[in-house]
């Protein structure tokens, strides 16, 4: 009996400590100064009990949230709870629950304020690059393609991890030809040369979509849109018979890939349709090519059922890749946050925010964090920000309230949103600023936010972005890091690239002995204990 009662008392003090990390939350401003001090306390006890885990990651998810700076990040988290009927600022993202986190440097070789694809070609393939440039070295020049020459060529974690017999995977709600996927595969002096008819009359460089086609054939799981650049001009798109595709050369790229991976003797599949996607057997098919749009994908908040969202795109690339005894990469883009944010469409960023966040949610509960590094960031911010002394729980694309029942006014005594712009459309040129009280700026998913200095598109940020990281070696994330270095800790966590025969890699190190995984060996660790007890009884 004494046996059992101590089993017990085992048990009580074990579980709090090997759930996953998470801190309370509340759902309205009522808590109490013992409230805060318990979520403190709990706080504090999950990072006294946090340790490192050093062992090879078997498996890399990078989730890269395009645009998303810390003040989306916020604006997003509190959207979340607004959307579940809370006040929204105590919310939890589920990336807001990985252990470790740091700050990534998102300037370019060149630039003081960085764009997506230099930034893409410092966190995929780890050497910072010049902007407007994808898969190049800081010795090529944008437009040039005489600058861009085979020794300018800088190879990515997908090479690496190849090399290494390991699946790969691209999934994106961009065009697939994008900038950040295009910087695993393609080697460009300019971003827009996305298809043949972008780079015309220009000689000597080959469009993204040509080089992803023709050149990596070996890629496992691609998924996104930009179908537009695959088909040639005669060919009508199979999802919307009114458009035709874009290439010049007399190519049908989609086509290409299907005969490539026929007589390679593969398991394939082309599809174009969430009902698709749905419907396909992970098992039965190792080569996936998902072209889900003419053009980008749809904002979240406008997508219909015929286009999958993020979270199923991921869901359905993991279980294809990891049927790899070996392992898998797979790098998964939110790419329309950016695209609202140009816009100064604050709604449609942070639904695509909240969808991102899902997708996320969706990769942590497939995979293991024993052997699974989730890297979650941003390749740059947005001259966005949250301001105005609203209060807590006032609505997130509302007008400032005064605190008591009314709006507050400005200098110009006109009333103003919570989120506003430093630059971009919602400038009104020549006139003064529009009062917004009769402004629906919650409901309008198409209101543009107001900002300060009027251009057609709203820029990039140019501050430090968050990196959210869980899993093997995620401890390296530690402070204020180059962006390039993400690269490198992706290629050492995983031992790729030029870390696969380097005598500190973690291949060489212990496990820890610490249980901070998943719930399968943390269950497994408490039944060998209970087991060991009882057979002394």
């Amino acid at each position: 009996m004494r046996k059992f009662m101590y089993i017990c008392c085992y048990l009580s003090f074990y579980f709090p400590y090997a759930t996953e990390s998470q801190s309370f939350s509340y759902s309205g401003n009522g808590e109490t100064r013992d409230d805060w001090k318990r979520m403190a306390k709990a706080d504090i006890d999950i990072a006294i009990n946090l340790k490192p885990t050093i062992a090879v990651a078997k498996n890399v998810i990078m989730f890269l949230g395009d645009g998303m700076g810390v003040s989306t990040v916020t604006a997003g988290r509190i959207l979340k709870g607004q959307n579940r009927n809370k006040t929204g600022e105590e919310t939890v993202l589920s990336f807001d629950k990985f252990p470790h986190v740091a700050l990534s440097k998102t300037y370019n070789q060149d630039a003081q304020t960085p764009d997506s694809a230099a930034t893409a070609t410092a966190f995929l393939c780890g050497v910072k690059a010049n902007l407007g440039t994808i898969g190049l070295d800081g010795r090529a020049r944008r437009n040039n393609c005489t600058s861009a020459g085979q020794d300018t060529h800088v190879t990515s974690i997908l090479d690496w991890s190849l090399a290494e017999g390991k699946s790969v995977g691209i999934v994106t709600n961009t065009r697939v030809t994008h900038a950040t996927p295009a910087a695993l595969y393609a080697h460009v002096p300019e971003r827009d040369w996305e298809g043949d008819s972008k780079l015309q009359p220009t000689v000597g460089c080959r469009d993204i979509a040509l080089q992803l086609i023709d050149d990596n054939i070996d890629i496992h799981v691609i998924m996104g849109g930009g179908r537009k650049f695959f088909l040639k001009e005669n060919d009508t798109d199979p999802e919307e018979s009114r458009l035709n595709g874009t290439r010049k050369d007399n190519r049908n790229l989609i086509a290409t890939w299907q005969k490539q991976q026929q007589e390679k003797g593969r398991k394939f599949k082309f599809i174009t349709n969430s009902s698709q996607l749905k419907s396909l057997n992970s098992d039965q098919t190792d080569y996936l090519l998902g072209l889900f749009a003419y053009d980008h994908m749809a904002y979240e908040i406008d997508r219909n059922d015929n286009e999958p969202s993020l979270a199923e795109m991921t869901d359905k690339a993991i279980r294809i890749l990891r049927k790899n005894p070996k392992g898998y990469f797979l790098l998964v883009e939110g790419g329309r946050i950016d695209h609202g944010h140009h816009d100064s469409k604050a709604a449609k960023a942070l639904h695509d925010l909240v969808a991102f966040d899902d997708a996320v949610a969706k990769g942590a509960e497939l995979t293991n964090e024993q052997d699974t590094l989730i890297v979650t960031t941003a390749d740059h911010s947005h001259v966005f920000s949250i301001a105005g002394y609203p209060t807590r729980g006032n609505p997130i694309f509302g007008l400032v309230d005064d605190r008591s029942g009314g709006f507050l006014l400005a200098k110009d005594n006109k009333t103003f949103t919570t989120l506003v712009y430093g630059n971009g459309p919602g400038h009104n040129i020549g006139h003064s600023r529009q009062n917004l009280t009769n402004v629906d700026t919650i409901e309008n998913k198409e209101y543009i936010s107001q900002s300060a200095v009027p251009l057609d598109s709203e820029t990039h940020g140019g501050e430090d972005v968050a990196i959210f990281a869980r899993g093997p070696m995620s401890h390296l994330f530690h402070g204020v890091h180059e962006q390039h270095y993400i690269a490198h800790v992706m290629a050492y966590a995983s031992c790729v690239g030029d870390y696969r025969a380097d005598k500190d890699c973690a291949k060489s190190q212990v496990k820890p002995s610490n249980i901070n995984g998943s719930s399968v060996v943390k269950i497994s660790f408490v039944l060998l204990a209970m087991i060991g007890l009882l057979i002394t009884v």
